[in-house]
């Protein structure tokens, strides 16, 4: 009997730590498709005040931080920028010596170098070639793993022509991403990095003046997430300017 009841109680447990995890998911999501980062940043501050961190939690904790930082560095938010990047740094650090996926850690890195040059261009010849090196060793690391190919995507997106940058290259690595994201539909439904990385293949092709590519994009976009109020209002109508 008493052994009846521990199980239960584990179970219990089980299903609150996943339930959890699951509202936190589906309130960034919701938070991104509404441009709410109010709402955004309450859920990392929240999940930053978790007493006891799992690995995972804490990776799944760094990819909204990161998702913040990137939000916050394009919209000149410079304070709170800087702040979640050292936030941020810590769970790296965290992960990197636990050595728990590193291939994730390494793309990771690869985005807050970026973020650092963002912040700072004067940066960019020293924490640059960082950045697209922890990429590549992302990728080397796990060939299967998305999210190396995304920030190698990013850096090649961001990245002046005259140093090398392409966005030709850039939306070659992020379809790569995308199929190999594409691979497992449970992982995808109502995931804003899904979503965002779909964003960034249409502005990929947009710059590149390949519009309908970029439109058969938006409008895939549109039709997983009808309610996606940057590409709804903003990505999609422009588009339609420039094809006119």
């Amino acid at each position: 009997m008493e052994r009846s009841k521990y199980f239960i109680i584990t179970i219990i447990m089980v299903f609150s730590i996943t339930s959890i995890k699951a509202t936190y998911k589906s309130d960034i999501y919701n938070a991104y498709i509404s441009n709410n980062m109010s709402k955004w940043k309450n859920v990392i501050d929240e999940m930053n005040l978790q007493p006891t961190k799992s690995n995972d939690f804490v990776l799944e904790l760094l990819n909204y931080q990161y998702g913040y930082i990137a939000w916050c560095v394009g919209n000149k938010k410079e304070k709170l920028a800087k702040e979640y990047l050292e936030l941020g740094d810590k769970n790296i650090q965290l992960l990197e010596k636990n050595a728990y996926k590193l291939y994730l850690v390494n793309a990771y890195k690869s985005a807050f170098y970026g973020f650092k040059i963002g912040l700072n261009k004067f940066q960019a010849p020293f924490l640059g070639p960082k950045s697209v090196d922890c990429a590549k060793l992302a990728m080397q690391q796990n060939e299967k793993e998305p999210f190396g190919f995304v920030q190698y995507g990013n850096g090649q997106y961001h990245m002046p022509p005259v140093f090398g940058g392409s966005k030709k290259v850039a939306a070659e690595y992020y379809e790569k991403a995308k199929n190999l994201m594409e691979l497992d539909p449970t992982q995808i439904k109502e995931d804003w990095n899904y979503l965002s990385l779909l964003t960034m293949i249409g502005k990929s092709y947009t710059e590149l003046k390949y519009y309908k590519t970029a439109k058969m994009y938006y409008e895939k976009i549109l039709k997983i997430e009808p309610n996606f109020l940057w590409v709804k209002n903003e990505l999609y109508p422009e588009l339609l300017k420039k094809i006119k």
